[in-house]
């Protein structure tokens, strides 16, 4: 059965072997670590943003789709827009002590401000 993804097949120049098997590296998926033990940082970002402040949220450790959620929560309880990417969420505005209440009740014991 040959596979007709050439995503598979990146980083493979060629292959005589036409039972030749591509082989692919799966990344191990992060666990999210429990909330009480998560270390979430908040701090206020201005910079490469034209003088714009946002509120960062850096430190969490999970699969991508909890980030994705935690920032969503954080968006609608802020009433304003940002994003989560890469470990981190940035809520638009300076909403640092408004962010750290809203974790708190959340059961995100170690969160600080910085």
């Amino acid at each position: 059965m040959k596979t007709t993804n050439w995503k598979d097949r990146l980083n493979v120049v060629y292959s005589t072997n036409p039972d030749f098997h591509y082989e692919k590296e799966d990344e191990p998926a992060q666990a999210t670590i429990d909330k009480g033990k998560q270390p979430l940082r908040i701090q206020l970002d201005k910079r490469n943003r034209k003088g714009k402040a946002v509120t960062l949220i850096t430190g969490f450790t999970g699969t991508d789709d909890d980030l994705q959620a935690l920032g969503k929560m954080l968006k609608v309880k802020c009433g304003v827009g940002g994003s989560a990417k890469d470990g981190e969420i940035m809520v638009q505005g300076d909403l640092r002590n408004k962010v750290l209440e809203i974790l708190q009740k959340e059961g995100y014991a170690k969160s600080r401000i910085i």
